[in-house]
């Protein structure tokens, strides 16, 4: 085997194509893509932001993001399946590496991730972020707003994350009812999905309770939220424990009856052709994880949305 086959998240060359290194060696970039802060020919920069500050129960989401990239190793020697194409042939994709903030100031944390995702915005690049606690969505939100306005999301989770409360505070259940109240995200063009915990109120949004997701099929769930969102701008959120505690118990409020890991890659695999402008899988938390089944089905959920956005591109020649 060649010496320039190891370390190709280091090594020169292009963003275009799939790495055939070992699984089990090597820098674990996202996926093997490049290290690189240049953005000037990305189209794709997957960045972490390793935050667990405003959790409300378990700690240990900062080191989400190292955990997916270490199991996306595994999966990066092939095309993902059953999609017939390889994404990375379609979109170049970066790893960009980690979001800094100071965590002894968290009054400044928000704006530090906005900034962090306004530079890549800025450039014109699509963002995929690997959090982190779920509260790192709500800045995201705010820089994209900024460029897309008002905002379609697509929320898929065990809870609502819309919780009231009379001041804003850091708080990963209640950063979305921030969102909906500044005009960041459209409540009648908004939905969430896998949703089974209680909040008296859904402001406006529609809600798909993992009951009935289980009970329908990927396809009518996809149906929904199309219907739902429209030509809007569309941002797409996934917390992990969207899934039941049975596919990823590393996280940190795993709540019983959740969506199948299959379940769940389905109805991602029939939202193909909304208009995306930015996406998230967040709350993967290493410790609380079994054989890192969690941390590898956030690894592949995040290269689901990579096919996403890749599916109605053509390769480069």
């Amino acid at each position: 085997m060649p010496l320039d086959t190891i370390d190709n998240a280091i090594i020169p060359g292009s963003l275009y194509g799939i790495s055939e290194e070992p699984t089990y060696s090597g820098v674990l970039s996202f996926m093997r893509r490049k290290y690189t802060k240049d953005l000037r020919e990305a189209d794709v920069a997957v960045s972490g932001v390793p935050l667990d500050l405003m959790v409300t129960h378990r700690s240990g989401t900062r080191f989400g993001p190292a955990a997916i990239r270490k199991a996306s190793a595994h999966l990066a020697w092939a095309p993902p399946w059953p999609w017939p194409f390889d994404p990375f042939e379609r979109l170049a994709v970066i790893d960009y590496g980690d979001c800094l903030f100071d965590p002894g100031r968290p009054e400044t944390i928000t704006e530090a991730i906005a900034d962090h995702a306004r530079r890549i915005v800025a450039a014109d690049v699509f963002m995929l972020t690997l959090g982190g606690d779920h509260y790192v969505t709500y800045p995201l939100l705010k820089a994209h707003a900024e460029t897309f306005g008002t905002l379609s999301l697509v929320h898929f989770d065990a809870h609502s994350d819309t919780w009231e409360e009379e001041e804003k505070r850091v708080d990963h259940g209640t950063m979305f009812y921030h969102a909906l109240k500044e005009g960041l995200v459209d409540p009648a063009t908004s939905i969430q999905i896998g949703i089974r915990t209680t909040n008296d109120s859904t402001h406006g949004v529609k809600i798909s309770q993992a009951p009935e997701v289980m009970h329908s099929s990927a396809k009518e769930t996809a149906q929904a939220i199309k219907a739902t969102v429209g030509n809007t701008p569309v941002y797409l959120t996934f917390d992990i424990d969207c899934l039941d505690p049975a596919y990823a118990p590393g996280t940190g409020t795993p709540v019983p009856g959740g969506l199948t890991s299959l379940k769940a890659l389905e109805i991602l695999r029939n939202l193909a052709g909304l208009y995306y402008v930015g996406m998230d899988l967040v709350e993967v938390c290493p410790a609380y994880d079994v054989s890192d089944i969690t941390a590898l089905a956030g690894a592949t959920i995040a290269a689901e949305m990579l096919c996403l956005l890749a599916v109605h591109r053509e390769p480069v020649s």
